[in-house]
């Protein structure tokens, strides 16, 4: 069993423990009203896009994602959280040391002996979700627990939905398919997007992911038989029926959207399998981006 397959069997006790942590760190998480910023590079990015839709839906405060590299110099949060498994990753680094002095900042880490516990004013340490897998699984899905239940809407049936995941076989024949998308609405977009990002990580997979409300537009061209397109959460009224109409294979997203996630997980570590690929080592891939000065 590779790291990578281990790490993703952990995560439904790993949700459980960042929910009980979240209690004792609402202080520097961001209070209701505030206006937040989430940033991240890689799958952290995608979680942050979650975690902000997720927020101001709540009606919580406004709150932005963006990627470390494309933080908008000069704009105003009250808090802006930084997620980073590493704790090395050049970009965030150099963001955390701009906004020193001026903006608040939380790093949600899994290794606080790096340079990040220095570069942000408060620090959220999981480092029971870190992984040794390049690919990234539960840090990233826990990251995204421990910020929901300080929000309140962490539940039981996430955990659940999670083990059931993880318990149910993958839909047959999927595993053979030539491409795959993934769909998501609200909050569950970023995680369609990590979802894809898994594939391609881990097994080379042509994958792509969009809003399903735009996936009318245009993206659904490439539909077709072979095609396997997946949504996470509740489908838009005729999607289903026109994507089958195209040949492609529909999967209906029963489960919670990050349990869902846990399940596009396997299947990246699935066919990774398939194709003779080591999910652990992807190719040209590093555990950390760490940029030398020119």
């Amino acid at each position: 069993m590779t790291h990578v397959e281990k790490e993703l069997r952990s995560q439904p006790e790993c949700w459980e423990r960042a929910a009980e942590l979240s209690a004792g760190h609402r202080h520097v998480l961001g209070a209701p009203g505030e206006r937040l910023a989430v940033v991240g590079c890689g799958t952290s990015y995608f979680v942050a896009q979650a975690v902000a839709r997720l927020r101001e839906t709540a009606g919580l405060g406004e709150t932005d994602a963006f990627a470390a590299s494309t933080y908008p110099a000069g704009r105003r949060y009250d808090r802006v959280i930084a997620l980073t498994r590493s704790g090395t990753t050049t970009e965030l680094l150099d963001l955390l040391a701009q906004l020193r002095g001026g903006t608040r900042t939380t790093a949600i880490t899994a290794d606080p002996d790096t340079p990040v516990s220095e570069a942000a004013d408060d620090l959220v340490v999981l480092a029971f979700a870190d992984e040794k897998s390049v690919v990234q699984t539960r840090f990233a899905t826990t990251a995204f627990t421990l910020l929901r239940a300080h929000f309140g809407l962490h539940t039981g049936e996430a955990v659940a939905d999670a083990c059931t995941a993880l318990a149910e076989p993958l839909p047959e024949g999927l595993v053979e398919s030539a491409q795959f998308t993934f769909l998501g609405r609200g909050w569950s977009v970023g995680l369609a997007e990590e979802a894809a990002l898994k594939m391609r990580e881990a097994s080379l997979s042509w994958t792509e992911a969009y809003p399903a409300m735009e996936y009318r537009h245009g993206p659904i061209s490439i539909s077709t038989a072979g095609t396997a397109t997946w949504m996470f959460g509740e489908a838009p009224a005729g999607l289903a029926e026109q994507v089958e109409a195209t040949g492609a294979r529909w999967i209906e997203g029963r489960l919670d959207p990050l349990a869902e996630l846990v399940r596009a997980q396997r299947l990246a570590v699935a066919v990774a399998a398939a194709r003779g690929l080591d999910p652990d080592r992807p190719r040209h891939l590093t555990r950390s981006v760490v940029l030398t000065a020119s």
